[in-house]
């Protein structure tokens, strides 16, 4: 079994006058020291957080950048993702070019970040703006490369609120991978710490039938807020997906230009949950798997700022959360694109 990174320290950071700038830096920088990276790296870290949050705000527009800590088996990254609505970039493969700063690029040190960076990787539409995600490691090599990462997620908690009350997890096997989300009742460090009891049960058995482990996280979760909670089950080899979900976390498969929505019943893990039910859904090649909170409205489509095909998922889940996360709610969103 092998359970993909886990993600701590998340921090967003709007970007909308100069001395954010600096803020980013810091931030990115602060991370880095207490991940025990060497001066050198984490002056490389400070140079790549400055060039992504001046090029957002010279060039963009609501421009928000998540600095965020990623944990594999034996090391650690800093990983930054900044998001904006601005112009979106018409010629993706000379933006990445060194001294181009034409409005509508993140500007001329956009290939500088690519050459700092363990992993970098963007997305952007014409109109709707642009996406990069950048990864640091303590080294120039570190394990998973984007091709090789199946899913990722991220959260972002409600105005005011430090902490989160959304979680997920994601683990996988040779011919399964597992997805599962808790939206933790209302908001702040108690409806986090009910999420957390979910992760921590998931990952325990990861892959029993769907909704067993949906019946464990009921269990568990009583004495806490609780919260709504969905697994979805992805069968590689049967090209399948088994999904259960108690109470509002909405979860799709995309494919094709098209929106099947997964049916998600209603309830309260750890204090009301009548009826557990599991659904089959076919998957078929190329398919995405989406699931998120009631933090993004549904009223999404398939068209909403990036490329299933070949964008890594952790800048389709961006884009998804900058198009749909628009509830003044903590929001969670997660997505799988199974090989």
């Amino acid at each position: 079994m092998n359970c993909l990174p886990l993600v701590r320290d998340e921090v967003w950071l709007p970007v909308e006058e100069t001395a954010h700038v600096g803020r980013i830096r810091r931030t990115a920088t602060s991370l880095a020291e207490r991940l025990g990276f060497g001066a050198t790296r984490m002056a490389e870290i400070g140079l790549a957080a400055t060039e992504i949050g001046t090029n957002l705000h010279k060039h963009a527009r609501q421009g928000v950048v998540l600095i965020r800590t990623v944990r594999g088996e034996r090391d650690a990254a800093v990983e930054i993702v900044a998001v904006d609505r601005g112009p979106g970039i018409a010629d993706m493969a000379l933006a990445w070019e060194d001294g181009q700063s034409t409005t509508g690029t993140l500007g001329v040190g956009l290939g500088a970040v690519a050459r700092l960076a363990t992993s970098c990787a963007m997305t952007s539409r014409p109109g709707m703006g642009t996406a990069l995600v950048a990864r640091f490691a303590p080294g120039l090599h570190w394990a998973p490369e984007w091709g090789e990462e199946p899913a990722a997620g991220m959260t972002r908690p409600i105005n005011g609120e430090e902490v989160c009350g959304d979680a997920y997890a994601v683990c996988r096997s040779t011919d399964r991978m597992t997805l599962m989300m808790c939206d933790g009742s209302g908001h702040g460090p108690l409806a986090a710490a009910a999420s957390d009891v979910a992760v921590r049960v998931f990952r325990e058995q990861p892959f029993l039938p769907p909704d067993q482990v949906v019946a464990r996280l009921h269990a568990a979760l009583r004495g806490t807020r609780g919260g709504a909670v969905a697994v979805a089950d992805i069968d590689l080899a049967r090209r399948t997906v088994r999904y259960c979900g108690l109470g509002n976390i909405a979860a799709a498969v995309l494919v094709d230009g098209r929106k099947h929505g997964m049916i998600s019943v209603p309830g309260v893990a750890g204090h009301q949950a009548r009826t557990i039910r599991t659904f089959d859904y076919p998957l078929p090649e190329r398919a995405v798997v989406a699931m998120h909170s009631d933090g993004l409205t549904e009223r999404w489509g398939v068209d909403h700022g990036s490329d299933l095909i070949t964008d890594p998922p952790v800048l389709i889940a961006a884009t998804l959360l900058r198009e749909a996360g628009v509830r003044h709610d903590d929001a969670c969103v997660l997505v799988a694109r199974p090989a």
